[in-house]
């Protein structure tokens, strides 16, 4: 009987004792961009920010007039810290990595490998000119 108790317990605590695997971490973000700056610093209403987040920040104008925010770090095997790059329609971005594409609309994964989607900031206006990105 002690045999049994012993396989049991040891069960629970090799499947019990995961941890998460493949997430972006969490890292304080809080930057600024004005509308003229972005207007002038984006390529097809996409601008990069390097130095913010895991990866770096990729803020999107939508087709729609909104604006959405997400970490450049692909989803696809996250400790390698691979940065998206947006594809020339500026509506998807692709791991150079593991060629994984993602939406830039919705951070939504489009093509395998990725499953996950992008990391999402929160993006407001402040004013009528300010963009501010934070977590």
């Amino acid at each position: 009987m002690k045999y049994i108790y012993g396989i049991i317990i040891l069960l629970m605590l090799s499947t019990g004792c995961g941890k998460e695997e493949n997430y972006i971490p969490d890292v304080a973000v809080n930057y600024n961009v004005t509308l003229a700056e972005f207007s002038i610093k984006s390529t097809n209403n996409v601008l990069l920010v390097p130095n913010y987040g895991v990866g770096g920040l990729v803020i999107v104008k939508t087709p729609l007039g909104s604006f959405v925010a997400f970490d450049r770090c692909s989803t696809v095997n996250p400790e390698k810290v691979c940065k998206i790059v947006p594809d020339e329609s500026g509506l998807t971005a692709t791991d150079p990595c593991s060629g994984a594409k993602f939406s830039l609309l919705d951070g939504s994964p489009q093509k395998a490998p990725a499953e996950r989607s992008l990391k999402t900031y929160t993006i407001t206006l402040q004013g009528s000119t300010l963009l501010h990105v934070s977590n």
